[in-house]
């Protein structure tokens, strides 16, 4: 690998690392979702919700469409999808 690469999957796991954009990121694995539902399942606060997953969007983890009032979010990247399911594999395998 390159440092480029290096330096980029750094940046990527780092963005990742956070437990409540980890879960989000759990959430989003299956289907889009509004920022009130990721709020709901997080528990936390709206404004807590929007900063996390601005980092997340920042990073190109995440995508988002507006439909009248609402913000639905989802993973813009199959990899990351991928490395989702493989992280639950190897750390969660009773899920």
């Amino acid at each position: 690998m390159h440092d480029d690469q290096i330096d980029a999957m750094s940046k990527l796991l780092k963005s990742m690392s956070h437990p409540i954009r980890l879960k989000i990121l759990c959430l989003l694995q299956d289907s889009e979702m509004s920022v009130g539902d990721i709020r709901e399942q997080v528990k936390t606060t709206n404004a807590n919700v929007s900063q996390h997953l601005n980092i997340l969007r920042s990073q190109g983890i995440i995508d988002y469409r507006k439909d009248a009032n609402f913000i639905y979010n989802r993973i813009a990247d199959p990899r990351i999808v991928q490395l989702m399911q493989t992280m639950q594999v190897l750390f969660c395998p009773d899920v």
